[in-house]
């Protein structure tokens, strides 16, 4: 009887054994086919703003489902993340502004603008700061992040309020979430702020000292990594990609950006009821790139910063 027993119990522990490998063998596999297809795919770099909006409603709506491209958004709440992942091997495309393209070229990388989003940024300051002025700002702290629009941005405000540079302390902070909850909790004096993290700022009553539309500063870009655009497959894939991103434009001009609140709500992390605060004239134009005039007065400004 004990004999039987023990056969039993080899038999067991040699067929969980064998079913170990096996499952062992079978991740191992499916791990090298999530890796061929996430290498395969067009893998774009995003943040939780309104000037993703149209990629986030292509992927939602499958605009961009085709034979031809699978696009994955890659989500980061921080422009300097989405920059490593573009100029690393994480994405091929990625959301920022020309300033931080415009130098990593200058660096020796190369870009390929697909569009330029239409982003804006705001100067918002803090409300117990008692900041209703640019020139408040002196010994005050600005959080933007180094060598972007926002730094570019910053310089503006110091100079039309004709501050010493060196007066106004700037803070970097590039998580544009951690941005706002430094606003909130009353850790900062003030701060750039995108959409739709600046309408949650303007709802709490904190004062806006400069918006960076009037200044006819349009820096927000969709940019590719042309050393990874360079292949056949890469340039079908953008080609597919283009057609999502423009039907997604229309589709949120046409209803509004209201309209598409789930969405915002999920990728922005804010609440649906959000949406309907935000401004009324957003429009997202097809993907064209940035004129060669903005690139530019980009350049001559880092230039100065040397």
């Amino acid at each position: 009887m004990k004999k039987i027993l023990y056969l039993l119990l080899a038999c067991f522990v040699l067929g969980c054994g064998q079913s170990y490998e096996e499952t062992k063998r079978q991740k191992g596999v499916e791990r090298l086919r999530l890796l061929r297809e996430d290498s395969a795919a067009l893998k774009i770099a995003v943040l939780p703003t309104i000037d993703c909006l149209p990629l986030y409603v292509a992927k939602e709506l499958g605009l961009f489902d085709t034979s031809i491209v699978d696009v994955r958004l890659k989500e980061f709440t921080a422009q300097m993340d989405c920059d490593t992942a573009l100029l690393g091997k994480s994405a091929e495309g990625a959301i920022s502004d020309l300033v931080r393209m415009e130098r990593a070229v200058l660096k020796g990388a190369k870009m390929h603008y697909v569009a330029q989003t239409g982003s804006y940024w705001q100067l918002i300051s803090n409300r117990n700061a008692r900041i209703r002025e640019l020139k408040h700002l002196e010994e005050k702290m600005v959080a933007m992040t180094r060598y972007s629009v926002t730094d570019m941005l910053t310089d503006r405000a110091v100079d039309s309020a004709k501050i010493k540079s060196e007066y106004v302390f700037r803070i970097q902070v590039n998580d544009v979430l951690v941005r706002l909850e430094m606003l909130e909790n009353n850790m900062m004096d003030a701060l750039w702020l995108p959409e739709p993290q600046a309408t949650i700022a303007r709802k709490g009553k904190h004062p806006v000292l400069l918006d960076s539309r009037r200044m006819k500063m349009n820096y927000g870009v969709l940019a590719f990594n042309a050393k990874k655009m360079k292949t056949f497959e890469r340039k079908q894939q953008l080609d597919a990609f283009v057609k999502g991103y423009d039907a997604a434009c229309d589709s949120i001009n046409k209803y509004g950006v209201g309209h598409y609140r789930r969405i915002v709500a999920r990728y922005c992390h804010v609440n649906e009821s959000l949406a309907d605060s935000l401004p009324k004239d957003l429009r997202f134009d097809h993907a064209r790139g940035p004129l060669q005039s903005d690139i530019e007065r980009v350049n001559s400004w880092l230039k100065k910063t040397k």
